[in-house]
C-alpha cells in the first residue's frame, strides 16, 4: 500500500509546473483541467483524417467547432468606419469550402494582415471559431487557424492517411494548443494506474489503462481507436457504477421503522372510497413498495411512469400506510404551485379521511398540512407545531420542508417528487429528520430509459407504471408550420374556441415571462440568443401573447395568465379558478409542466415549441386528455422544415409512448446534458461513455460492481479503483459546493 502515493505523482502534478502559468491557468478556467491526470482524460471529440475535408453542411449554430477545409477564395475590402473615416477600415473575406458545402471567414482591422498572407486559394487549413449567422449565412469570424503543409520528405500517401485528433475547445484554447499540450504529458499515461480489477480486464480482452491513453490521443489506425474507447468506456461505467453500489451497500446497513399498514385502518378506509378499482400496474408497484416499507433498512426507490399514469395515487396509498402504523409521511414537490397543487388533490381524494381532529372528520382520519416558504407566519407556525406533535401524518411541501426548523415526531416515508430537480445532499438532509432514517420513494413523470436509470438514478431500485387508467383519453397533436403556412395557426385559435364552446377549457404556452422588468434590467437590453438574433425577435412572452389574444382570435372569453414571477397567493388564486371552470383560458409559462391537474382543459397550444425540449414537450402535453374527452395539443413553430428543430416536433407529434421519446430526447442531446441535470458532478463526468448505445456496459458494469462491493466495500484490494473513485467523488463534492 505505501507504493501508492508514489505511483500517483505523475498524474497528480498540476499543469502548471509541466505547462507554464498563462496554459495552465486558461485549461484550469475555461476546461476545469488542473493536473497531468485531468489533461490525459481530456479526450478527442473526434479525428480527422488529412486530406479528408470536413462536412461543412452539418455544423452547428452558436458552438465552438474545428473544421479542416480548403480555402476556394479571398477577398480584402476596405471601407470607412468610425476609427478609419477615411475608407481605410480593411475587412478580408474567406470563403473555404468541403466540395460540396461552403463557410464565410471574417477578419477585421489590424487582424486581416496574417490570414490575408496565409489563406491563399487552395490552401489547406484547420479552422476553429464559432459559428454565426450573418446575411443569412454561416460565417466563422476571427476564426484560428493552423495551416496543414506537407513536409516534403513526407509522401502523400502518409498525410492522408494520419489522425489529427480534434479536442473539445473553446475560443481560448483551440484544438491543437491542447493537443501541443497533451503531446507534452503524454509520456506520463504509462504512469497511469488501473483502476480496473485485472481479472476483469482479462476476463473482457480490454487493453490496459497506459495503452488505451496511448491510443486515444496518438491512433495509428482507427482500430487503435476502437480500443482505446471500449477501454475507457469501461472505466467510466464500472467506476460510477461502484460508488453508486457503494451507497446501496451504505443505505442496506441502517437501520430503519419498518412500516406495516393496520389491517384495518386508514388505507383500507381510503381504498373503500375510491370510485374505481387500481390497474394491475397499480396494484404491481404499490405491492414493491409495501414490500420495501415491510422490512428493517430503508426502501430507496425510483417510482417513474408516463405522464398521467396515477403516481400520485400510488404514491398517496404509500403516505397512509405509513401513517397506518403510527408515522408520518412527507411530500416534497419542487415549485409551490406544485405543493398547493398536490395538497388540494389530496384532501379531495380523502375527503374526511383528511379532517383528522376536526368536527366531521373520520375516526381513522389524519391531518393533512402544506408548507411552503411563503406562508404567512400564524399558519406555518401552526402547521410546524402540528408536523412536532404528530397531529399531521401528511405533510406536502417545497424545500421549506429541509429547513432546520421543521421537526418532525416520526417521520417514516419521505416521497420526492420530480427527483432531478433534488440533489442527493437534498435527500440526505431530510433523511436527518427522522427518529431512524426514513423510508424513500422518488417519483418522476419523465420516462427514463433502463440505462439511464442505471446511471442516473443507480442508488434507487426502479419501479414502472406503464399503463393509462381507464378513463384517460388519446390526445391528439399536430405541428402548427406558423411560417411556412400562417392560416393554420388561425385555425388553432379557432380549433380554441371551439373547444371553449363545448364547455372545455384550453392552455397557452409561451418559453418566456416579457414583462419590462425582465427585458431590461439595470437599463441593459436582454441578452437574445443566436436563434434570436437569426430570427430577428425574442422568444414569445406570456404577457403580450395573453393580450393579443384577448384582443384578437379570442375575444370575449376568459383569458388569465400565470408565470414564476407572480406572487404565490396571486398563483395559486390563478389556478383555483381554473381549476373550478372560471377561466377559459390560460397562458403560462413552463410552471404547468407538472403535476397540473385539471381534468375539464382539452386544448394545448404550445408558442415557439421549438425552443422546448422533447421531454417537456411531452411533459407539458401530459396537462390535457386528463379526463373523458379527447385531448388537443398544437405544437405552433416558425422553424422550417428541414431543420432539426422541427424533425424533433415531428417525433414529439407523432407518438405518445414517452420513453420512446427520451430515447429520441437523449439521442440529440449530449450526454453531460442528461446527466448533468441528474444532481451531481459524477453523473455528467462522462467522456466516452454513451448511455444510450452502451446499454450493455453499464448493465454488466452494475453486476460487476455489485459482486466487487459485496466481498470488498473498503475496496482494499483494488487501490487503482479506489484512487479513481475518490477523483470523482472530488468532483462530486465540488459540484455541490458550487450549487451552494
Amino acid at each position: 500500500m505505501d507504493l501508492v502515493p508514489a505511483l500517483k505523482e505523475p498524474l497528480e502534478q498540476s499543469l502548471k509546473s509541466v505547462l507554464g502559468p498563462a496554459t495552465a491557468k486558461v485549461m484550469a478556467e475555461h476546461l476545469g483541467l488542473h493536473t497531468v491526470g485531468d489533461l490525459l482524460h481530456h479526450y478527442p471529440r473526434r479525428y480527422e483524417e488529412r486530406g479528408q475535408l470536413t462536412h461543412l453542411a452539418d455544423l452547428p449554430m452558436d458552438e465552438h467547432v474545428t473544421v479542416v477545409a480548403q480555402v476556394a477564395d479571398a477577398r480584402l475590402h476596405s471601407f470607412a468606419s468610425a476609427k478609419a473615416p477615411r475608407g481605410k477600415g480593411q475587412r478580408l473575406e474567406v470563403t473555404i469550402t468541403d466540395g460540396s458545402g461552403r463557410l464565410q471567414l471574417v477578419f477585421f482591422g489590424s487582424g486581416v494582415h496574417k490570414p490575408h498572407k496565409d489563406l491563399l486559394p487552395g490552401t489547406r487549413a484547420m479552422f476553429s471559431g464559432k459559428v454565426s449567422v450573418f446575411n443569412r449565412r454561416l460565417q466563422l469570424a476571427h476564426p484560428a487557424y493552423e495551416l496543414l503543409r506537407a513536409d516534403s520528405e513526407e509522401s502523400v500517401e502518409t498525410w492522408a492517411g494520419a489522425l489529427i485528433p480534434l479536442y473539445p475547445a473553446t475560443a481560448k484554447l483551440e484544438s491543437w494548443k491542447i493537443g501541443k499540450a497533451i503531446q507534452t504529458v503524454l509520456p506520463a499515461a504509462q504512469e497511469a494506474l488501473d483502476p480496473l480489477p485485472d481479472a476483469l480486464r482479462d476476463g473482457r480482452g480490454l487493453v490496459p489503462l497506459p495503452e488505451a491513453l496511448l491510443k486515444i490521443h496518438r491512433p495509428h489506425t482507427k482500430a487503435d481507436i476502437a480500443d482505446a474507447r471500449a477501454r475507457l468506456k469501461w472505466d467510466e461505467a464500472f467506476v460510477l457504477q461502484v460508488a453508486l453500489a457503494r451507497r446501496r451497500h451504505a443505505d442496506a446497513q441502517l437501520p430503519a421503522v419498518p412500516r406495516e399498514p393496520a389491517a384495518d385502518g386508514l388505507l383500507t378506509s381510503f381504498d373503500a372510497r375510491l370510485p374505481f378499482t387500481l390497474t394491475e400496474g397499480q396494484q404491481k408497484v404499490s405491492k414493491e413498495i409495501f414490500d420495501d416499507l415491510a422490512t428493517d433498512h430503508p426502501m430507496h426507490r425510483l417510482l417513474q411512469g408516463e405522464v398521467g399514469s396515477g403516481k400520485t395515487l400510488v404514491a398517496l396509498r404509500a403516505m397512509l400506510a405509513v401513517v397506518d402504523a403510527g408515522g408520518q409521511a412527507a411530500l416534497l414537490a419542487p415549485t409551490e404551485v406544485l405543493a398547493q397543487q398536490h395538497h388540494r388533490s389530496v384532501v379531495e381524494m380523502m375527503g374526511e379521511l383528511a379532517e383528522g381532529g376536526m368536527l366531521g372528520g373520520s375516526e381513522r382520519a389524519t391531518k393533512v398540512v402544506v408548507l411552503t416558504g411563503s406562508m404567512g407566519t400564524a399558519a406555518r407556525r401552526q402547521a410546524l407545531l402540528d408536523l412536532v406533535t404528530g397531529e399531521a401524518g401528511i405533510v406536502i411541501g417545497t424545500h421549506a420542508l429541509i429547513e432546520d426548523k421543521v421537526r418532525f415526531h416520526d417521520l417514516g416515508l419521505v416521497v420526492v417528487d420530480e427527483q432531478h430537480r433534488f440533489g442527493v445532499e437534498q435527500r440526505d438532509a431530510l433523511r436527518g429528520k427522522g427518529k431512524q432514517p426514513p423510508h424513500l420513494l422518488v417519483m418522476t413523470a419523465t420516462p427514463i430509459p433502463r440505462t439511464v436509470a442505471m446511471t442516473v438514478f443507480g442508488d434507487l431500485e426502479t419501479s414502472v407504471l406503464d399503463q393509462l387508467p381507464a378513463g384517460r383519453s388519446p390526445i391528439a397533436s399536430h405541428v402548427v408550420p406558423a411560417a411556412d403556412k400562417p392560416h393554420f395557426l388561425a385555425r388553432a385559435w379557432e380549433r380554441v374556441r371551439e373547444e371553449v364552446g363545448n364547455g372545455h377549457q384550453a392552455y397557452v404556452v409561451c418559453p418566456r415571462i416579457g414583462d419590462e422588468e425582465e427585458e431590461k434590467k439595470g437599463g441593459k437590453a436582454r441578452k437574445k440568443s443566436p436563434e434570436d438574433e437569426a430570427e430577428k425577435r425574442p422568444p414569445l412572452a406570456v404577457l403580450d401573447i395573453a393580450d393579443q389574444l384577448a384582443k384578437g382570435p379570442l375575444h370575449g372569453l376568459g383569458v388569465e395568465v400565470l408565470h414564476g414571477r407572480m406572487h404565490p397567493d396571486d398563483k395559486d388564486a390563478v389556478m383555483r379558478r381554473f381549476a373550478a371552470g372560471d377561466t377559459d383560458v390560460l397562458v403560462a409559462t413552463t410552471v404547468i409542466e407538472v403535476g397540473v391537474n385539471v381534468p375539464n382543459a382539452t386544448a394545448m397550444v404550445i408558442m415557439d415549441a421549438d425552443r422546448f425540449g422533447v421531454s417537456q414537450l411531452h411533459q407539458l402535453r401530459g396537462r390535457v386528455g386528463r379526463g373523458s374527452a379527447p385531448g388537443l395539443c398544437l405544437l405552433v413553430s416558425e422553424m422550417p422544415e428541414a431543420s432539426a428543430a422541427r424533425r424533433r416536433l415531428d417525433a414529439v407529434a407523432a407518438t405518445l409512448d414517452g420513453f420512446e421519446l427520451s430515447r429520441i430526447d437523449l439521442e440529440q442531446r449530449r450526454e453531460g446534458d442528461v446527466l448533468g441535470q441528474a444532481q451531481s458532478g459524477a453523473r455528467s463526468s462522462l467522456r466516452v461513455l454513451a448511455v444510450i448505445e452502451d446499454e450493455e456496459v453499464i448493465a454488466e458494469a452494475r453486476e460487476e460492481a455489485a459482486r466487487l462491493v459485496a466481498a470488498d466495500p473498503e475496496l482494499e484490494t483494488v487501490p487503482g479503483l479506489r484512487i479513481a473513485l475518490d477523483a470523482l467523488l472530488d468532483e462530486e463534492r465540488e459540484q455541490y459546493l458550487e450549487k451552494g
